[in-house]
């Protein structure tokens, strides 16, 4: 008996540790279409009922946007956001930072995110408070950050100590992480497939100096491409593949990209652009701090503080795996994404999402055009 209870810990464990993980980037301005850097987060979790909250400014504290879990209630943990400061930050779960340290209270860089976002305006304020804040922090995490002023690092982050990998001193003007620290215990953790799926699917735009959001939401999180297999499933024709080692993964909630401003301009003007939901069955929509910078759609207003849109594409998700009995959830029907009639969700939705780029960056034209005004009449 006592044998099959640890068996079956040690199962349980395995789920939970591949639950929580996720694929990531921050990019600078010199690699980007219109010069503003960017993060981005294809988050991985157990709790795919995500929503976009925005929380006002109160009690000397920083007006945020970010991402929750609908069962968080008090929104206590933010899962990737930024503020009216033009800071903004995200994590991908690490796996080998911390070792056997013997600390309980652990899962809580949720909790640290939303401190640092209600304070934090730059990225040395970040550094600041993970070297004041009171230890063990309870997180082993890679902590990504950007800022008004277009700096940017990866905070490689355990109960007591930190790694920062600047992004000024990336030699090609980017840094990824997934579910391992480069500062960790060498070949534990995970994501080592996933990042070199990213860096792979990067390259191109990396010599070109084109990035822009579309090119994590629209490209790397609708992608089947498999670096160790050296192949790319996505348009191979397969009806069903297995959900093994993909950025898109069955239990991806949301592809998410922060985009920042240039230096000097306002910093209100930052913009998350987020495919709710398993990204390749999902909608864009664009998001700014503000009372209107949030669409209904987004935020948490069903009586389980669903979001409506995110129901919409986990419903879709459903067709995507369909099969529930023994080990179906890990076969992914591909025909109902891509296939030859061109009726897949990813193919469908393409149109769409280029138009809602379109029309989010008209509304940041006109955001930008009211913003120098009020500056010209202050003069």
């Amino acid at each position: 008996m006592k044998k099959r209870v640890l068996i079956a810990l040690v199962v349980l464990m395995s789920v939970i540790a591949v639950a929580d993980a996720c694929t990531s980037a921050i990019v600078s301005g010199k690699l980007t279409a219109n010069g503003r850097p960017m993060i981005w987060k294809n988050r991985d979790t157990n709790d795919l009922n995500n929503r976009v909250e925005r929380i006002p400014a109160h009690d000397g504290l920083l007006e945020f946007v970010a991402l929750f879990d609908a069962r968080d209630l008090q929104d206590t943990a933010a899962w990737m956001g930024f503020n009216e400061a033009g800071f903004a930050i995200m994590n991908t779960a690490s796996y080998n930072l911390n070792g056997n340290d013997g600390v309980k209270n652990m899962d809580r860089e949720g909790e640290l995110m939303r401190y640092a976002l209600e304070r934090c305006k730059t990225v040395d304020d970040f550094e600041q408070l993970l070297k004041t804040r009171p230890k063990p922090l309870g997180v082993e995490a890679n902590f990504g950050v950007i800022d008004a002023m277009g700096n940017g690092a990866y905070f490689e982050t355990g109960n007591y100590k930190y790694v920062k990998y600047d992004l000024a001193d990336a030699p090609d003007g980017i840094l990824t992480r997934t579910n391992y620290s480069y500062s960790g215990t060498k070949d534990k953790g995970m994501g080592y497939v996933r990042e070199k799926n990213e860096q792979s699917l990067l390259a191109p735009h990396i010599a070109a100096q084109d990035i822009t959001p579309a090119v994590f939401t629209e490209e790397l999180s609708r992608t089947f491409y498999n670096s160790l297999l050296g192949k790319d499933f996505t348009r191979s024709g397969d009806t069903w593949i297995v959900d093994q080692d993909f950025i898109p993964r069955r239990i991806s909630s949301a592809s998410v990209v922060i985009e920042g401003v240039l230096p000097g301009e306002n910093a209100k003007l930052t913009t998350m652009w987020i495919a709710l939901g398993y990204p390749p069955c999902a909608e864009v929509y664009p998001v700014w701090v503000g009372e209107d910078g949030v669409a209904p759609e987004l935020t948490g207003t069903t009586d389980q503080n669903h979001s409506v849109q995110c129901d919409k594409v986990n419903k879709r998700k459903e067709e995507v795996f369909p099969v529930t009995r023994g080990n179906g959830k890990q076969y992914l029907n591909l025909s109902k994404l891509y296939n030859n009639e061109g009726t897949g969700y990813c193919q469908t939705l393409a149109l769409k999402n280029r138009q809602a780029y379109k029309r989010g960056y008209e509304e940041i034209a006109r955001r930008r055009a009211l913003y120098n005004r009020g500056k010209k009449n202050k003069r």
